[in-house]
């Protein structure tokens, strides 16, 4: 009876304890490692069981009077054990721990608080790791969390809600990175008032969606389209170096524009007229003077009946224009 009671104080105080007799057999087990190692420890050979780190084959009194073991399972090279032993009686208490390793044992063998001595820190150093994996699992969510708004509100910032073309501040910054000669189209609708005042803002709105999904059509690999505003589009064309290939390209864009748009039942008819600027490779003049010489070129369009392209040209609205047949 005093040994049952030992035995079950034993496994109370020191869940990952071992009782050994003189001989080396195991005499009792703590539920922990009976757990990890299974059923039958009890009557089995310590030395045949395990392996110490530094000791061939160890006796009882030579383990009882280690410091510190280091032990593997043998044939189990992936469950190793620290531990102290001290005597008992002609055998030896050897009291085991996982170590550093405690974190992968507790995942892989499923252990709870139950499993370990009520004052081995172990305990609060599970709760902490758990704590901090929860803390820190919840800073990556939120971290991703927020690139994603980030990335969201960087899109939004530089895109048009209507149409989902770039805008403005997207002109601006492709036209900080063009690198090279291009072309820049100032591309507005002409009848676009009338589709507003005649058949009303919603088939405006559709009207200027259709034409944004029209000019991505045209668009070539590398080209950017922008809404800046209003009934206006902005096109920029790199290695577009030539005006007679700039006012081609600009032709087909209008004659497309041109279509009738199906709204409703009815029919929305717009055109589109076009100022072009060209941009050589030595030297691109600033984004203000770019757009201003393109509107130049895009009232010299209007002036000259609409549905047409202009390149602009030094002296536009008083000597040399260049423009094509109207759509």
């Amino acid at each position: 009876m005093a040994y049952r009671l030992e035995a079950a104080a034993l496994a109370r105080l020191m869940p990952m304890h071992l009782a050994l007799d003189g001989r080396g057999r195991i005499t009792s087990a703590g539920g922990t490692l009976v757990r990890v190692l299974g059923e039958g420890l009890v009557g089995e050979g310590f030395f045949g069981l395990f392996e110490l780190r530094g000791a061939a084959r160890p006796s009882v009194a030579e383990v009882a009077a280690m410091a510190r073991l280091h032990l593997t399972r043998r044939g189990r090279a992936d469950l190793a054990f620290r531990g102290q032993a001290v005597p008992l009686g002609k055998g030896a208490l050897v009291n085991l721990s996982f170590g550093i390793g405690v974190v992968e044992a507790v995942q892989r063998f499923g252990l709870t608080e139950a499993d370990f001595a009520p004052t081995d820190l172990t305990v609060e150093l599970l709760y902490l790791y758990e704590a901090k994996t929860a803390v820190l699992e919840e800073l990556r969510a939120l971290n991703l969390r927020l690139h994603g708004d980030k990335v969201v509100a960087e899109e939004r910032a530089v895109t048009d809600a209507l149409t989902g073309l770039g805008n403005r501040r997207a002109l601006e910054s492709a036209l900080a990175g063009m690198a090279g000669a291009f072309a820049l189209a100032v591309v507005d609708l002409d009848g676009f008032k009338a589709v507003n005042d005649g058949l009303g803002h919603a088939a405006g709105d559709h009207v200027l969606s259709v034409v944004a999904r029209r000019l991505e059509a045209a668009c070539r690999t590398g080209d950017a389209i922008v809404r800046t505003g209003g009934d206006e589009f902005v096109m920029l064309m790199p290695g577009m170096v030539r005006a007679d290939a700039a006012l081609r390209r600009m032709r087909r864009v209008i004659a497309r524009l041109s279509e009738p748009i199906p709204w409703e039942g009815a029919v929305a008819r717009i055109g589109a007229s076009a100022g072009i600027v060209l941009a050589g490779g030595g030297g691109v003049p600033p984004a203000e003077r770019l757009m201003s010489r393109a509107d130049a070129a895009l009232y010299a369009a209007k002036r000259a009946g609409k549905g047409r392209a202009v390149v602009w040209r030094a002296g536009l609205g008083e000597a040399e224009t260049e423009a094509s047949g109207g759509a």
